[in-house]
């Protein structure tokens, strides 16, 4: 039977390879088939299906996308590197350097240790973005690989739907997004809607199937009217229509604070015409047929998105009083549109034939590559999402030459756009031809002149709080790191310092020369000065470096103790013998029975969070995370046998307190979008603070009442799709 299977997998495979691109030679790819199906033997998807069906699934999408022959070879053999004991030279022996070279750069990293996920996720993105710069059919079969698993994510735990689903909207997604790639961006973020928000997903499908039978009739009709006025004034036109993706609902109903009732332009149409001039004339028949809305016309033929996409777009109303969207382009945009750069790279004989202009179109992969090099883990990963999502501004400089750069770029972003040396001879600005303040929010259409002079002081380390491009701050950054190494050596000695005070460690842990160079190794630095450099030009931050010798003291103090703290907690346990007979506050405690239990307000667990317990002087047992700072630094000290073994009861009831730490870009509506889904999602909240930071964010505090981790999650993975929302994490601020 699954043989049968696997076969019917590959016969479907090669009818659509016969039907996209005869061309391709049936037999190599028949080849790397039969070598997928012998090294994935045995193995099996969660589903039960064997594991080579997902081979053959993600190289039908590369057929589909329009990929060459080594495309399709490639992804057969996406995940044999990883999973078997295939090697980098046993594919390049029987399909060439080229394939073995994709399939190695499509490997995750696996084999290799972090110390913590955004390690983990920054080194993943970096070999994934050094491969695109190398071979964009890299990120194409990885995007196919995490397209056919997000189809089968139903086989997954609820924690790995969660897991993967907010990975693939804020790193996936994007990517095909900017590639182009509008089919593949649409599903990757409806599928992860499914299982991120499934109440939200459920009630905008549902809502959409009430409404079918109305909206089809009106597409009809919009349809059979826009053909025949173009028809009977010689266009020649093909007109299509659609009903909005289901995330691009969902944004809109919690960007704009919409219910589903108040979202009219739930249709979308598409008018494909022969030539550019012909996309101005339809617009002129759309116009007249229809009312515009005033503010929702976008002119991306005469210019284009970053990703290549180009159409002339409008937003009217029909005689009906129901809103829609016209897009109009020519046939090539419209491949460009739909399969991005997979429509336009042609590889012949081995080499990428790649047309005049791809190369500039592509610079953000360099510009990210260079940004990694400069970040610590958490801000690279933080500037890529934000790089990725963010919307983008169109500005022009006094020569006529358009640059794109995000949504509320200043001049400096600008400057630094431009080239290196103008941002750092910059000491001015001219906006339509008066002159601006560097934190100006540019606007489309604005002319903007940069003021240079030799005489320059350079940029100072306030322009890395005014700039939106992870461009510009990486090229401050690394003028700050060249220029101003003995004023950043004393800075960051000053802030590391500061924030070891802090963190109640002491400033004699760095006489202990085997716990300094064990750190700065792991912080990839060569010697303190390094270290204190970085802190001060921005490299790396002093939390991260504080947390590094946290980490190391605390493990130090471990090895030097002749029991660890788990066999003390058990001694303890053992001490007190016997099992608690009845839960307290849902929860189990190792030896006793009916004691008092409170939960620790330091890191407010609730159920399904790993715990520990403390016992208080005359309060009980104090309930704390296992991951509670306090629990970590007091392994350390010499209290290790307060300490107990406590877990949570097989059914819990009631709610438990604990709180989230917003940081987000301060904007207008920001805490009554935040209401709204705590308010959709039926949370109780016990309290909401927020307040605004100096660097333009805003960190709200939310206390709030949940049953478990699961729903404590689920209300975290919702208000991480609100605009502007950089981070959430727990605690009580």
């Amino acid at each position: 039977m699954a043989e049968e299977i696997v076969e019917q997998g590959y016969r479907k495979l090669a009818d659509e390879i016969l039907e996209h691109n005869p061309g391709v030679d049936l037999a190599r790819v028949r080849a790397a088939f039969e070598l997928a199906d012998r090294a994935h033997a045995g193995q099996k998807r969660k589903a039960g299906t064997p594991y080579v069906t997902h081979c053959i699934e993600a190289a039908r999408i590369c057929v589909e996308m329009g990929l060459d022959e080594d495309s399709v070879v490639a992804a057969l053999l996406h995940d044999v590197i990883e999973d078997t004991a295939l090697t980098h030279d046993d594919i390049a022996k029987e399909f060439g350097a080229e394939v073995a070279d994709i399939v190695e750069g499509v490997t995750k990293l696996t084999r290799v240790r972090f110390t913590n996920r955004e390690d983990e996720q920054m080194e993943n993105l970096r070999k994934m973005l050094m491969a695109m710069a190398k071979d964009i059919r890299v990120i194409l079969i990885k995007l196919a690989d995490r397209l056919h698993n997000m189809r089968t994510m139903e086989y997954m735990t609820p924690a790995k739907q969660l897991e993967k689903s907010t990975e693939t909207m804020e790193i996936y997604a994007p990517i095909a997004h900017r590639l182009g790639l509008q089919r593949v961006k649409w599903e990757l973020e409806d599928r992860s809607l499914r299982y991120i928000d499934p109440e939200g997903y459920r009630e905008i499908t549902e809502y959409l199937e009430s409404k079918k039978e109305r909206l089809d009739a009106f597409m009809a009709m919009v349809e059979m009217r826009i053909t025949k006025r173009l028809s009977e004034n010689g266009i020649n036109a093909t007109v299509q229509s659609r009903i909005k993706h289901t995330y691009s609902i969902y944004r809109k109903m919690y960007a704009q604070n919409l219910s589903l009732d108040g979202v009219f332009d739930l249709c979308a149409f598409r008018v494909i015409v022969d030539n550019i001039a012909d996309c101005y004339n339809v617009l002129g028949h759309i116009h007249d047929m229809y009312r515009p809305v005033p503010g929702r016309f976008k002119d991306y033929v005469a210019s284009p998105k970053p990703n290549g996409y180009q159409s002339v777009q409008t937003t009217v109303i029909g005689e009906e009083g129901i809103m829609f969207e016209v897009q109009i382009r020519t046939w090539e945009m419209h491949r460009t549109a739909e399969y991005g750069i997979a429509a336009h790279w042609k590889y012949k004989s081995g080499e990428a034939g790649v047309r005049a202009g791809d190369e500039e179109k592509f610079a953000w992969i360099r510009q990210l590559l260079e940004a990694q090099q400069e970040s610590d883990a958490g801000e690279f990963v933080h500037d890529l999402k934000m790089d990725m999502f963010d919307d983008e501004v169109f500005v022009f400089t006094p020569q006529g030459d358009v640059v794109n750069l995000p949504a509320g770029a200043c001049p400096i972003d600008f400057a630094y756009g431009i080239h290196s040396a103008v941002g750092n001879s910059m000491i001015g600005a001219k906006v339509n031809g008066r002159i601006v303040p560097f934190d100006y929010a540019l606007q489309n259409g604005d002319i903007v002149d940069i003021l240079t002079s030799k005489s320059a002081p350079g940029p100072s380390r306030d322009w890395m709080n005014l700039c939106k491009s992870n461009a510009a701050r990486t090229k401050i950054r690394q003028w700050l790191k060249k220029e101003r190494r003995e004023e950043n050596i004393l800075r960051g000695r000053e802030m590391f310092e500061g924030e070891m005070r802090r963190a109640g460690l002491s400033m004699a842990y760095i006489n202990d020369e085997e716990l300094v160079q064990t750190c700065i190794r792991k912080l990839a630095v060569t010697s303190l000065d390094d270290m204190y450099a970085a802190i001060g030009y921005g490299g790396i931050t002093s939390t991260r470096v504080v947390n590094r010798f946290r980490d190391e003291i605390a493990r130090a103090a471990k090895q030097n103790t002749q029991k660890t703290a788990i066999d003390k907690i058990n001694e303890a346990a053992e001490r007190r013998s016997g099992k608690p007979v009845k839960a307290v506050n849902g929860v189990l405690v190792e030896g006793m029975d009916n004691c008092l239990i409170k939960f620790s307000r330091c890191c407010t667990p609730v159920p399904g969070d790993p715990v520990v317990g403390f016992i208080t002087r005359g309060q009980g047992i104090s309930v704390h995370r296992a991951d509670c700072p306090n629990y970590l630094n007091s392994l350390r000290e010499d209290r290790e046998n307060r300490w107990i073994h406590v877990d949570w009861a097989d059914t819990t009831t009631g709610a438990y307190s604990t709180t989230l730490r917003i940081l987000a870009h301060d904007r207008n509506g920001l805490v009554l979008d935040i209401a709204t889904v705590l308010n959709s999602l039926s949370a109780k909240v016990l309290s909401l603070n927020a307040r605004g930071l100096p660097d333009g964010n805003a960190l709200i505090l939310v206390t709030l009442e949940v049953p478990d981790l699961s729903a404590l999650r689920l209300i975290m993975g919702r208000l991480r799709t609100l605009g502007g929302v950089r981070q959430i994490e727990r605690g009580n601020g």
